[in-house]
């Protein structure tokens, strides 16, 4: 076991900090308490944390001090510690010591693996899952987080709220939506955020959550998509068609001019250096998404947004189950996979068809498929709604019943539709939950040719939107 830790290296990374405070920074950008071996060399680095993070000196006095008030202090490792010669570049011997704690963690994960696998005999499937996540925490340099203290969580919450007053000029805290509206409602789409889109077919949900994920990729920001429903390719064109504005039904059938073709060629080879992943296997569950997902975002830690198409197509691994428990397993899955990984997770959710007898279709939170679960899940709820789908869909039932219906002399009474087809219809993304914000409607335009949502600047929303921000940014404190 000797191999796996250096007792001198760790008293000479702590000795360096002590008598040359400017490389803490270095160090703790790689180093966590639990990469010490030894229990007292742990503690004196938390210590060191702790006076960073209260503006205090790293130095002999205060180490002491704070030492004492925590219960840790040993005086024979502080004086070795401080009778070991600093050294002015620590990076190999930080490099050393992190090298030497994954190894003890993955020492420690064998020990795990053995525990539930064969004294608690779970299932194999469960097994690899928890294998998968422990991973991930280890190569994350996460560790397994116990309870957060008070001092920490008020200084993190503090930062943040610098973090945001820095910003000034925007309202936005997570992912840009790319919809003005929609982030004025929502301030966009947060870490560790498990989002719901829901519609009945034909309404765009796909086709909203694409133009979501090109406008993250136009913000050099990773997106990863599991569709389950339709190929990467079939995805590939639609993000072209609303890129370019080149209708779709012409990029099906390569019907281009001259100048499309060019546009288009612009268009492919943007997204070509783009971190945009597509995983099309239609029969997936949630263990599957979530060690694809893990492996993904171990070697790309650049990806931002995770979109999934859609819920219900999702199978779950547990056998004989109803179908609303496994889509309470799944739901409940994709939320935790949302905070582990720190990232949004958007999963479109199709409805149920009793909304469509109703006068007013628009949808609620009663009308997801097994809405129980997911709706506690989820922190933000979102439904696609486009009234020109049903006013067409009416007129055009009416002209079917009018063919078979005739009037006392025995004509057909003949119906002709009333619904003019529009190239651009107006939309409704409804709010139907936010955790931590208001609800309401963003009010976009839908671009049939190109499936594409864009904002509704006419309707008013985008002066209210800048009289929000103004408000805002006119009530931030001061100095």
């Amino acid at each position: 076991m000797d191999n796996l830790h250096n007792i001198n290296m760790e008293r000479s990374i702590l000795s360096s900090i002590i008598f040359n405070p400017m490389l803490f920074e270095e160090v703790s950008s790689r180093l966590n308490p639990i990469d010490f071996y030894l229990p007292a060399h742990r503690y004196i680095f938390s210590a060191m944390l702790e006076c960073e993070r209260d503006d205090l000196p790293i130095d002999e006095e205060f180490l002491k001090k704070t030492l004492n008030q925590n219960g840790t202090f040993d005086e024979n490792a502080m004086l070795d510690i401080l009778s070991t010669n600093w050294i002015p570049n620590v990076g190999a011997y930080v490099q050393e010591i992190k090298e030497k704690s994954i190894k003890r963690q993955l020492i420690a994960l064998t020990g795990d693996i053995n525990d539930v696998a064969i004294e608690k005999d779970l299932p194999a499937r469960e097994v690899v899952d928890i294998v998968q996540q422990k991973l991930y925490q280890i190569t994350q340099e996460s560790g397994e987080k116990e309870f957060r203290e008070s001092p920490e969580m008020t200084h993190s919450a503090i930062e943040y709220i610098k973090e945001m007053k820095s910003r000034g000029n925007s309202l936005i805290t997570g992912i840009d939506t790319g919809f003005h509206d929609l982030n004025r409602l929502t301030t966009g789409f947060n870490n560790g955020d498990f989002i719901i889109i829901a519609a009945r077919p034909a309404m765009g949900k796909t086709a909203f959550c694409l133009n979501i994920a090109g406008h993250c990729l136009d913000n050099n920001k990773g997106v990863a998509i599991f569709s389950l429903e339709m190929p990467a390719e079939q995805l590939m064109l639609r993000m072209l068609s609303a890129k370019t504005s080149i209708a779709l039904q012409n990029l099906k059938v390569g019907n281009l001019t001259d100048e499309e073709w060019e546009r288009l060629s612009d268009a492919a080879d943007d997204f070509s250096k783009k971190k945009f992943f597509v995983n099309d296997q239609g029969n997936v569950n949630i263990h599957h998404i979530r060690g694809q997902l893990r492996k993904l975002k171990m070697k790309h830690p650049e990806i931002s947004i995770c979109i999934i198409d859609y819920l219900q197509l999702m199978t779950s691994v547990t056998s004989g189950k109803e179908r609303h428990l496994e889509v309470s397993d799944i739901s409940r899955g994709l939320k935790l996979l949302a905070r582990e990984l720190d990232m949004p997770i958007i999963a479109l959710s199709q409805l149920n068809r009793s909304l469509e007898s109703r006068s007013d279709r628009r949808p609620m939170l009663s009308d997801i498929r097994e809405s129980g679960s997911i709706e506690q899940d989820a922190d933000i709820i979102l439904f696609v709604y486009r009234d020109d789908v049903y006013k067409q869909k009416d007129e055009k039932e009416k002209e079917e019943r009018s063919k078979k219906e005739r009037d006392k002399s025995g004509n057909i009474v003949e119906y002709k539709s009333k619904f003019i087809e529009k190239p651009t219809e107006e939309a409704e993304i409804i709010i139907g939950k936010n955790r931590n914000g208001p609800t309401g409607v963003a009010h976009l335009l839908f671009h049939k040719a190109y499936v594409k949502f864009v904002n509704n600047n006419k309707s008013g929303d985008e002066q209210d939107y800048q009289n929000t921000k103004a408000d805002f940014i006119n009530n931030l404190p001061r100095g």
